[in-house]
């Protein structure tokens, strides 16, 4: 992975951290519930776009090279496990 997606990763889970923490505050406040349930599919959302990154380096990355240099099984097994993840 090329350290400028690194970075934009990391930002990414920082500002989720925040989010997360804001979360805590909000149920410690007593805030309404449909508020947080907002809230928490913000985080689910943001959650969902780092993988979409993550995936995106690595089908770029190291599934392209498994297949040039002919570990195609194993390049579909790996596709298939993000697959089944994704779908849960």
């Amino acid at each position: 992975m090329g350290n400028q997606n690194k970075m934009k990763i990391v930002r990414r889970l920082k500002l989720l951290e925040g989010q997360v923490r804001g979360l805590q505050k909000m149920i410690e406040s007593d805030t309404y519930c449909i508020d947080v349930i907002t809230q928490t599919s913000a985080v689910k959302q943001g959650l969902s776009n780092v993988e979409d990154l993550l995936l995106e380096n690595h089908i770029g990355g190291c599934i392209l090279d498994q297949v040039k240099s002919g570990q195609t099984v194993r390049a579909k097994e790996e596709i298939l496990k993000v697959y089944k993840l994704k779908r849960k």
